[in-house]
C-alpha cells in the first residue's frame, strides 16, 4: 500500500476505534438512564427478531428505491441519525442541550453532508446504538446475533447480491448509512457528487442499439460491502487493480456497529473483572481482546478492499469480534460454557 492507503487505513480504523470506545464508556451510563430495551437480554430469540426485522427493513428500502422514494429513506436514516444521537448527548448533557445537539446533527446532514459531517454523525450513530444493544443482549443472543448477521452478509453479498443493490441506492443519499474513508484530506464527498452528476450527463457513451456502451459511475471511489454497505455498479466484480488511485471507499456502518455490540456486551455481561481504568470502568479483558479481533478482521477487510472488490465485512469483523471475546473470557478464567451463555441450557 502507499501512503494514501495507509491514510485511509488509519482513518478507517480511528473510527471504528471512536465508536468502540464511546460505547464502551456508555454502557454503564445507558443502564444507569434506564435505557435498556429488551426485557429478558439472555433471550437468544431477541437475536432472530433482530434478523427478522434487519429483512423487514431490508424490503422495504430496496422496494422504496424501486418506486423512486429515495428522498424517504434519506428523511427516515436522518431522523433516526437525530435519535440515536440524543440518546448519546442525554446522559451527558442537559436535557434542553442534548434535545439542540441532536437537531444539530441533523440538520448538519440535511444541509451540508460532507464526508467528515457524515463519519461524525456516523460515529455518534454507532457508538450509541452500540451500547444500546449492548447492554439488551446478553452473551448467548450476542454471539448468535453477530454469527447470522455474518452467514447473511455473505450470502447477500457473494450470493443473492440484493445487499449491493440496496448499497447502490444508498451511496448518493449521503447518509450516514455509510463511512466514507477519503484517501486525500482534500477530498470532497459534495464534489465528487456534483462531478458525478454532470460526468453521466456528458461521458456516456452509446452503441448502436441506444443502449450504455460505456459509463463512469462512482469511479473516483472503491466501496467495501455489508450489512449496510456500499458497493459500485460493477456489483462485486474488480473495479480497478489500481485501487488505492481512488480518491476514497466507503465502509458499511454496519460494519463498526455489530462487532462492537459483542465488545459492549461482554464488558456488560461478563462477570470477570474489570481492568481498572477509570475512563472505561467497564472495560474487562474480554471486551478488549473483542476489540483486538475486530481490529484484526478489519486490517484484513482493508488488505481486501485495496485490491479494488467489493467485500463482505460481517464475516471477517464479527469472527475477529467473537474470536477475541472468547479467548479473552477464558483468560479471565471463565468457562467456555459460561462465556458462551449456554450454562442455564446445560
Amino acid at each position: 500500500m502507499n501512503s494514501r492507503a495507509y491514510w485511509g487505513a488509519a482513518l478507517a480504523a480511528l473510527i471504528f476505534l471512536l465508536v468502540q470506545l464511546g460505547a464502551l464508556a456508555l454502557v454503564p451510563t445507558f443502564d444507569a438512564a434506564g435505557y435498556q430495551t429488551i426485557e429478558d437480554p439472555s433471550d437468544p430469540t431477541n437475536s432472530l427478531l433482530y434478523i427478522g426485522a434487519i429483512l423487514v427493513m431490508t424490503a422495504l428500502m430496496l422496494a422504496a428505491f424501486k418506486y423512486n422514494l429515495d428522498q424517504v429513506v434519506r428523511g427516515i436514516i436522518v431522523l433516526t441519525s437525530g435519535m440515536l444521537a440524543w440518546y448519546v448527548f442525554s446522559v451527558v448533557a442537559p436535557p434542553i442541550v442534548a434535545v439542540g445537539l441532536a437537531a444539530l446533527v441533523s440538520l448538519a446532514l440535511l444541509v451540508y453532508p460532507e464526508w467528515y459531517v457524515i463519519d461524525t454523525a456516523g460515529v455518534l450513530m454507532g457508538a450509541g446504538a452500540a451500547g444500546l444493544f449492548g447492554i439488551s443482549f446478553g452473551l448467548l443472543p450476542a454471539v448468535v446475533l453477530l454469527a447470522l448477521l455474518a452467514v447473511y452478509d455473505a450470502i447477500s453479498v457473494y450470493g443473492t447480491e440484493h445487499m449491493l443493490d440496496l448499497a447502490e441506492g444508498v451511496m448518493d443519499l449521503n447518509i450516514p448509512v455509510v463511512l466514507v474513508i477519503p484517501l486525500t484530506l482534500s477530498y470532497s464527498l459534495l464534489d465528487d457528487r456534483v462531478a458525478e452528476t454532470t460526468g453521466s450527463d456528458s461521458d456516456t457513451a452509446t452503441d448502436g442499439s441506444g443502449k450504455d456502451a460505456s459509463t463512469e459511475s462512482k469511479d473516483e471511489a472503491v466501496e467495501t460491502s455489508s450489512t449496510e454497505t456500499a458497493t459500485d455498479e460493477s456489483r462485486g466484480e474488480a473495479v480497478s487493480p489500481d485501487a488505492v488511485d481512488r480518491d476514497a471507499f466507503f465502509i458499511g456502518l454496519g460494519d463498526a456497529v455489530m462487532p462492537t455490540v459483542m465488545v459492549a456486551s461482554a464488558a456488560f455481561f461478563l462477570d470477570a473483572g474489570n481492568l481498572g481504568l477509570a475512563v472505561l470502568p467497564a472495560l474487562n479483558l474480554a471486551a478488549l481482546l473483542a476489540m483486538v479481533g475486530t481490529f484484526l478482521g478489519l486490517g484484513v477487510l482493508l488488505w481486501l478492499v485495496m485490491k479494488g472488490r467489493a467485500h463482505a465485512g460481517l464475516p471477517l469483523l464479527n469472527g475477529g469480534a467473537i474470536g477475541g471475546y472468547l479467548l479473552g473470557a477464558v483468560l479471565s478464567g471463565v468457562s467456555l460454557i459460561e462465556a458462551l451463555g449456554l450454562g442455564p441450557y446445560l
